[in-house]
């Protein structure tokens, strides 16, 4: 529909096993090297594994790479995501 818009919304409010793209990473100049160069970058299409521990880091992994990274929920806010629409 026109006008409509995905939301995008913090990693740590996103659903689980479920396609998400990178809209975004926000934060300091610092924070956004880390992500990056723990190979977080804009249009990822990542998920969240839903074996976290409720509280703890979220594990996720890069749909494209298959690579799985444990982090904080600190750092994991500064990511914004939106739902995908397919599987790649």
């Amino acid at each position: 529909m026109e006008g409509m818009e995905p939301k995008a919304l913090p990693l740590t409010e996103a659903p689980f096993n479920v396609p998400l793209r990178v809209v975004e990473i926000l934060g300091g100049h610092g924070a956004r090297r880390r992500l990056l160069s723990m190979g977080f970058h804009r249009g990822d299409v990542i998920e969240l594994d839903s074996q976290a521990i409720l509280n703890g880091p979220l594990v996720v992994r890069n749909v494209e790479t298959d690579t799985k990274i444990a982090l904080g929920r600190g750092i994991a806010q500064r990511i914004l995501v939106e739902v995908a629409d397919e599987r790649r």
